[in-house]
């Protein structure tokens, strides 16, 4: 403790000042642009990362593109807006901005090493998903696609800690590869849309897939699938908005980084795979799968050298995982040698990959969005109770909430351990833990506020 009443975390925590700020399309918008251009994101947007018949183009295009739309709306207005507004009023990062909802001592568990944690998680994803779209570089032995895996990890984790400024140079510019592949793709698939037909598609679609969805339930599907794979970036808008000069720059960085690149990303993808099956008749829906791409290219050193350039833009955001995972740990474990825990953190990483559950995309983004649906929505309505500010930090932990969080956690995971079936589990959880949060604290479970001098941006 630094001063009697502040752990360090706080009291050293330094507001990003206006000067250090640039206007929304040179910093939010591609920064999360970047995230949705990643093809593990938009390669299962057409199945919802489930083993569904016909995933979310079970009821046509046109549904399937509406699921899209609905699920990137939310994205913006309830998981992104509030934390982007927190980090431009206050300049300060997410781990101190999270010690009003949870508490100066609790800060420190949640959010951040929960952050730190699940990023190792998505360091994972990252080494198994190009490590497939690497093996078929290696004649798909699978011995050779978990060596992959397990270097990838290793080395995205030591460049986070040892060179990073260096991915970060050339990131900028790789998000471009995914664009161009998308392009090329999507005018490829074109031609077949006009044929595409749902109830052939289920047809095709692989055995004990099911008798595919309501339109409800690809809706649903598009929520938990899309909410899930955003829900941790949602709340890292505190840190987004700590670069924002004002509340346009938040919104803009959002509507466009956001919304609009969900559907862009995801609706061509969903084109590709409906325009493929209408002019090959072949069920596919992982449209960044080589054997899918080889197929729809009509050559299979295509789809070898396309996953070869998927992984290659991948690799930075593997790296930049590590390096987020590394300072969350530096902050909630200052004592604890960052070689050590990132080391620990990246074989974890490596295990996950190599026994394929990070393959998993269905639970993989259940757990991210149970984990951080109901901090987001405990954020939201601290900001409002507050005023449409930062409360500052409450002292001690936080019962509001730490209580909505656990039930909002066991109602977002509810589905993925068999306790129900929870449509948009994610959604649920951010609505649970907003509901709760809100009752608990007009109940006068929050602690009092603690005064931290230099919280307010310069």
């Amino acid at each position: 403790m630094s001063n009697g009443v502040l752990p360090d975390y706080l009291s050293m925590a330094k507001p990003n000042p206006p000067t250090n700020r640039a206007p929304w399309y040179k910093n939010t918008a591609p920064s999360y642009a970047g995230v949705f251009l990643w093809f593990v994101f938009w390669s299962a947007v057409a199945s919802g990362g489930a083993a569904v018949a016909g995933g979310i183009l079970s009821q046509g295009i046109g549904v399937a593109l509406l699921g899209l739309v609905i699920a990137a709306l939310l994205c913006h207005f309830l998981f992104y807006l509030v934390p982007g507004m927190l980090g431009l009023q206050t300049g300060l990062p997410l781990y101190v901005v999270g010690s009003s909802t949870y508490g100066t001592q609790g800060g420190l568990l949640m959010p951040g090493f929960l952050m730190g944690i699940l990023q190792f998680g998505w360091l994972g994803v990252n080494a198994y998903a190009s490590s497939m779209a690497l093996a078929p570089l290696f004649n798909n032995n699978p011995v050779a696609q978990k060596i992959i895996a397990v270097l990838w990890a290793a080395l995205a984790a030591f460049i986070a800690l040892k060179g990073i400024q260096y991915v970060a140079k050339v990131a900028t510019y790789l998000p471009l590869i995914p664009v161009a592949i998308l392009v090329l793709l999507l005018v490829k698939a074109l031609g077949g849309i006009g044929d595409f037909d749902a109830a052939k598609l289920m047809a095709a679609a692989p055995e004990g897939t099911g008798a595919g969805l309501s339109a409800f339930g690809v809706i649903a599907l598009s929520i938990s699938y899309i909410v899930g794979f955003f829900a941790t970036a949602g709340a890292a808008g505190v840190d987004f908005g700590t670069n924002s000069r004002d509340a346009k720059d938040v919104q803009m960085g959002g509507l466009v980084g956001i919304a609009l690149i969900i559907v862009l990303a995801g609706g061509a993808s969903v084109l590709i795979a409906a325009g493929a099956f209408g002019l090959l008749g072949t069920y596919g829906l992982n449209t960044a799968d080589p054997g899918f791409i080889s197929s729809l290219m009509g050559s299979t050193a295509a789809g070898k050298w396309i996953g070869l350039l998927l992984a290659v833009a991948a690799f930075p955001s593997a790296c930049f995982s590590s390096f987020i995972a590394a300072n969350s740990f530096k902050t909630t474990m200052p004592k604890v040698n960052p070689s050590i825990s990132v080391g620990i953190g990246a074989a974890v990483s490596a295990l996950l990959a190599v026994t394929s559950w990070a393959g998993d995309l269905a639970s993989v983004f259940g757990i991210i969005g149970a984990s951080f649906g109901p901090i987001c929505g405990a954020m939201m309505v601290d900001y409002f109770l507050a005023g449409k500010k930062w409360a500052g930090p409450r002292k001690g932990w936080n019962q509001a909430g730490w209580i909505s969080w656990a039930v909002g956690f066991i109602v977002g995971i509810a589905p993925l351990v068999g306790l129900a079936n929870i449509p948009a589990a994610p959604l649920v959880a951010f609505i649970v833990g907003a509901v709760i949060y809100f009752v608990l604290a007009k109940a006068g479970l929050q602690p009092p506020v603690v005064a931290m001098p230099g919280a307010e941006a310069k």
